[in-house]
């Protein structure tokens, strides 16, 4: 029986072979949706939309009151790599979690709607599509009980 078995095994094994070989056609393959990351543009794309970003907020009487005495370099490269990750991108964000951040602050629901109009802004002039405006201002809404009323 056992020798029946070994000679069954090669053709058994070259016929399950050739049968995943031929379920690699691409139309059987699964969608692959590339990340928001990838999808924003990367990188450079992001810190363009955070550079202007913080330029907004700086004119936005509202809101700059709370960056007066802010490391402006320190802020961009934490918010680059905190969207960067965020979205599924290479970066690490290092900096401190959102509720110690922003401890103290008291910060209000306006304030955090006025800081998302300056956002929404510059995703606008950089022509950033609607579904990915969304996507992102969905994962950092997310983080507003962790900003406001601090």
């Amino acid at each position: 029986m056992n020798a029946m078995l070994r000679k069954l095994a090669f053709p058994l094994v070259l016929l399950a072979g050739l049968l995943l070989g031929a379920c690699q056609d691409t139309s059987m393959k699964p969608m692959m949706q590339k990340s928001l990351y990838d999808r924003l543009g990367g990188k450079d794309a992001i810190t363009a939309v955070v550079d202007d970003f913080v330029a907004n907020v700086a004119a936005d009487k509202r809101i700059n009151g709370f960056f007066a005495h802010t490391d402006i370099p320190r802020l961009k490269k934490n918010l680059v790599d905190q969207l960067c990750a965020a979205t599924g991108g290479p970066c690490t964000y290092s900096g401190r979690d959102m509720k110690t951040a922003h401890k103290g602050m008291g910060i209000t629901d306006a304030d955090f709607n006025a800081l998302v109009e300056d956002l929404t802004k510059s995703l606008n002039k950089f022509n950033v599509p609607a579904k990915e405006q969304g996507e992102l201002l969905g994962i950092l809404g997310s983080l507003k009980p962790q900003i406001v009323g601090q």
